[in-house]
């Protein structure tokens, strides 16, 4: 379903489910977390259209989307989906624990007064 040629970016975001309301893509806009085409953008009302690239920066991540079309409504997901192109990198992976740190198993909570003493003990090689 093609949009207009060019659409204001709050409507794109919560058309294409970046964000839960118009309302909050709107805020996210304003407070300078979407560039478009690496330029940071702070108005809601700024025209995007097919072939922008967008970088959002939300809480947690960093979304990199190119806009393949401007939709019409804020659809189901797949209709959401088709509004864009995904360029997000990979997250990365977690690094291994260090050579030197004990692991404990996950659940077992703080090691105690005595356990503390035996992993300074193993430490320091005594």
């Amino acid at each position: 379903m093609a949009g207009p040629e060019r659409q204001r970016i709050d409507k794109w975001l919560f058309f294409a489910r970046v964000v839960k309301s118009r309302s909050l893509a709107a805020r996210l806009a304003q407070s300078g977390a979407v560039r478009v085409n690496s330029i940071k953008i702070d108005q809601a009302a700024h025209q995007v259209r097919a072939g922008d690239a967008l970088t959002i920066t939300l809480e947690r991540r960093i979304l990199v989307y190119r806009i393949v079309d401007t939709g019409t409504r804020r659809g189901p997901a797949v209709e959401a989906q088709a509004l864009y192109e995904d360029l997000t990198p990979p997250a990365p992976t977690t690094a291994a624990p260090k050579a030197g740190s004990a692991l404990r198993d996950a659940g077992t909570g703080r090691p105690t007064k005595k356990e503390r003493r035996q992993l300074e003990r193993w430490r320091d090689g005594h």
